[in-house]
């Protein structure tokens, strides 16, 4: 395979996260509406126990846990700032 087949394919793969980071902001944007402060948007407990789950599941895969660590603590802290600017606009505290 040439460097420009792997390229492709990589941008392939982007765009399905992107497409998959979509769907994942339509539901952060209504589970705004369920939570009543910004401590539950941010919600501490659930997110060390995400970051757990998903650092088993990249050993599992065969993706370096560093990796999906730190591309899920930007990616989460990117969501909470949407999910509190949601709240702010459907008039949550």
């Amino acid at each position: 395979m040439s460097l420009s087949e792997v390229r492709s394919q990589i941008d392939a793969i982007d765009g399905r996260i992107v497409r998959l980071l979509a769907a994942r902001q339509v539901l952060v944007k209504q589970a705004a509406a369920y939570k009543g402060d910004g401590d539950a948007v941010r919600a501490p407990d659930r997110r060390a126990a995400m970051m757990t789950r998903l650092r088993e599941l990249a050993v599992t895969e065969g993706v370096a846990p560093e990796v999906v660590e730190r591309v899920y603590t930007e990616m989460i802290d990117a969501f909470i700032d949407l999910e509190l600017s949601e709240h702010a606009r459907i008039g949550r505290p």
